[in-house]
């Protein structure tokens, strides 16, 4: 008889080791992630990765946690980096205290719509959990960023983890 283990939040949280801001996310910084953080267990994958994943879970996506930013009150906040076909994104997730999902944006990565062109965003969380945002497009696949299609911004993680544009 197949003895199911009960996974609880506290246990996935565990997964996140806390790096205090600042803090820059670039395409290579999952490598580090991947090397020394542990990798998820399926059943924390479908019971809270779907909680800010949705629909967008299957057997060829891979979710790898990167850290949690400490201090931050009465919420959660993490990132996970999530690699599927041609889109890489590092996403910010905040939950509440019970482990309930607040809010989420994804805030750095790789993405290409159509194979060729790519999408490239770098962030940077500062120790007010401002996020800035660098991206731009790299033109045929070529390492070359066109900086008329380069844009920055900005997000802000507010007390109770609610996340806002701070345009």
């Amino acid at each position: 008889m197949e003895h199911t283990q009960e996974i609880h939040f506290l246990d996935y949280l565990e997964f996140y080791p806390e790096i205090a801001p600042p803090v820059t996310l670039t395409d290579d910084s999952q490598i580090a992630f991947s090397k020394h953080n542990k990798p998820f267990k399926p059943l924390m994958i479908d019971k809270f990765l779907t909680l800010s994943e949705k629909d967008a879970i299957d057997e060829f996506t891979e979710f790898v946690p990167c850290f949690r930013i400490p201090n931050t009150g009465d919420f959660y906040a993490v990132i996970y980096w999530k690699a599927a076909l041609m889109n890489y994104q590092y996403i910010l997730v905040t939950y509440d205290k019970k482990g309930g999902l607040v809010d989420k944006a994804i805030i750095a990565g790789t993405t290409s719509h159509n194979g060729e062109d790519l999408v490239r965003s770098v962030a940077s969380i500062d120790e007010d959990w401002i996020v800035t945002i660098v991206s731009g497009a790299s033109i045929q696949a070529k390492d070359e960023i066109n900086p008329t299609l380069s844009k920055a911004f900005t997000l802000e993680i507010l007390e109770g983890g609610k996340i806002i544009s701070s345009e």
